[in-house]
Formats: structure tokens, C-alpha cells, sequence
């Protein structure tokens, strides 16, 4: 059986985000001063994933111009997990950080 190896990862956005109007509208919610993310899941390590998102390769395009830094104090106690657990969750966690306010994006 293989061993799980997904991940799902929260990146921290510029607050420049926010000027996106498809941003804006997906976050009806959002509480000022709360953090903008984009959550996303992955086979790869997050940290190699925020990479290549940077590079602009199988880039989020939110991620790819105001993306800063990974969160993992927000995901790091649910890695690794099987495939379909972290699709699971990768949901799951935007709906939890949406709840809280955050600004969210999801892949």
C-alpha cells in the first residue's frame, strides 16, 4: 500500500489581492483586517508547490502575483494524507478559515 504523500497548503496573499472583483465577490464574508489565502492541495511538498506557483508553472494566478509565504501553523498538523482525504480537507479548511473571516481563494 502506498504510503500517503498529499498535502494541503495555505499560502498568504498580498492585501493587493482584494482590487481583484473576482476575488472580492468570492469573499462576500470577509472581516477587515483578517489575512487573505489561497488553500490548495498537492502530491508535492508544499514548499516545492509555492515554488513552482512563483514560477508561474500549473500557476494559481492569485498565488503567482501576490502570493508571500506559506502558513503552516494553519495546515501542517493534517500532512500527509491519501489523495482523497486532503481533496477532502483542502475544502473543508477553506470553509473552517472563510468562517473565521479570512479572505479566501481555493484551488
Amino acid at each position: 500500500m502506498p504510503r500517503p504523500h498529499h498535502h494541503v497548503y495555505v499560502v498568504q496573499l498580498a492585501d493587493q489581492v482584494w482590487n481583484s472583483a473576482r476575488f472580492r465577490s468570492a469573499n462576500p464574508d470577509y472581516l477587515l483586517g483578517k489575512p487573505f489565502v489561497y488553500v490548495g492541495m498537492t502530491g508535492l511538498d508544499p514548499d516545492i508547490r509555492f515554488d513552482k506557483h512563483k514560477a508561474g508553472i500549473q500557476a494559481n494566478r492569485f498565488v503567482m502575483l501576490y502570493g508571500e509565504r506559506l502558513l503552516p501553523a494553519l495546515y501542517a498538523r493534517y500532512n500527509p494524507m491519501p489523495y482523497q482525504a486532503a481533496r477532502e480537507m483542502e475544502v473543508e479548511l477553506g470553509i473552517r478559515l472563510r468562517a473565521l473571516g479570512f479572505g479566501v481563494w481555493q484551488g
